[in-house]
C-alpha cells in the first residue's frame, strides 16, 4: 500500500513525516545542527499551511526563479526553479506546494528533476515529486535523515553526479556528510549552494558551518577539501540559501577569498 496520505509537518524545519499522529520529537530538529524552539515541538499539515501562507515568486537572475514561503515559515530558505533546454530543475525545496504554484510551474514547461542540498531542506519533497512525477536527488551519505521515504528518491553516490546537460551535483560535505552544491555551465557558470556555502549578508563572501544556528564551525580539512573539489569548476554567480543572498559576479574569487579568510580566522592559514 502506497504511503501517500498527508503527514504532519514540523513548523521549525518544515520536514514532512509519515501520515499518522505527530511524533513527540522531530529528528531533524533534535540534531545539534538544528534546534527545538523554546516553545517546544509543534506540527502543522499542508492544508493548514496553505490557508495562512503563500509562495512568493521573484526573479533571481534570467531564467532562475526564487520561491519563498510568506509569511516566514520554518527555516525560511528559498527554492530556485532553474529553466533549462532539457527540462526545468528545482533546486532545494520549500514545505508549501499550493495549487497556484503547481499551475505556474507546469505553465513554464516540463519539470525534470528536484535536487536538494542537505536534510534541512528535504521538507515536503515527496509531495513535490508526486505532483510532477520527477526524481528527487539526495546524496546517499545523508539517507539516514530522510523522514518519509518514497519511490522517486534517488540516493546518488560519490563526489559528482550529472542530473542534466550542464548541471552537476557536487558533494562538498561540511554541514552534513552528503552536503551538496549544484554547478551550472549557464553563461559564465553558476554555483547553487544552499547553506552548504552560506552567502553572507555583504554578498561578497561565503562561510561554511557544521551548525549555523548553534554557531559550530568546520575545521581546516573540510575547507581545504571543498576548495579542492570546486577548483575545476568555472562560475561567476553564487546563489545561496536565502532570499536575495546571491553573489552576482566574481563568485569564484569571492569563494577563494572567503576560504582564505576563514583559515586565517581559525589559525590554520598556510
Amino acid at each position: 500500500m502506497k504511503d501517500t496520505a498527508p503527514g504532519p509537518i514540523c513548523t521549525a524545519c518544515g520536514t514532512e513525516y509519515s501520515a499518522g499522529p505527530p511524533l513527540s520529537q522531530c529528528h531533524i530538529c533534535e540534531d545539534e545542527r538544528q534546534y527545538v524552539p523554546i516553545g517546544g515541538q509543534r506540527w502543522t499539515m499542508l492544508a493548514e499551511l496553505a490557508q495562512n501562507h503563500q509562495v512568493e515568486w521573484s526573479e533571481d537572475a534570467p531564467g532562475i526563479h526564487q520561491l519563498v514561503i510568506r509569511p516566514h515559515f520554518a527555516i525560511g530558505q528559498r527554492a530556485l526553479l532553474i529553466e533549462t533546454g532539457h527540462g526545468n530543475v528545482l533546486w532545494d525545496c520549500i514545505a508549501l506546494l499550493d495549487d497556484q504554484t503547481e499551475a505556474r510551474i507546469r505553465s513554464m514547461g516540463r519539470l525534470s528533476a528536484i535536487a536538494i542540498s542537505h536534510p534541512h531542506y528535504y521538507t515536503t519533497n515527496r509531495i513535490w515529486a508526486e505532483a510532477f512525477d520527477v526524481p528527487v536527488f539526495l546524496h546517499s551519505d545523508d539517507a539516514e535523515w530522510v523522514q518519509r521515504a518514497h519511490p522517486r528518491l534517488r540516493h546518488w553516490q560519490g563526489d559528482t553526479h550529472a542530473i542534466a546537460p550542464g548541471l552537476t551535483l557536487i558533494r562538498c560535505g561540511g554541514h552534513f556528510d552528503g552536503a551538496t552544491v549544484l554547478h551550472s555551465t549557464d553563461g559564465k557558470g553558476r554555483l547553487f549552494t544552499g547553506d552548504v556555502l552560506q552567502v553572507t549578508p555583504d554578498r561578497t563572501h561565503v562561510s561554511v558551518m557544521w551548525s549555523y544556528p548553534n554557531y559550530v564551525p568546520v575545521g581546516a580539512a573540510v575547507i581545504r577539501r571543498i576548495e579542492a573539489i570546486l577548483e575545476p569548476y568555472a562560475y561567476d554567480a553564487v546563489h545561496g540559501a536565502f532570499p536575495g543572498m546571491t553573489i552576482g559576479t566574481d563568485g569564484k574569487a569571492a569563494v577563494a577569498r572567503s576560504f582564505a579568510r576563514y583559515l586565517v580566522a581559525i589559525g590554520a592559514a598556510g
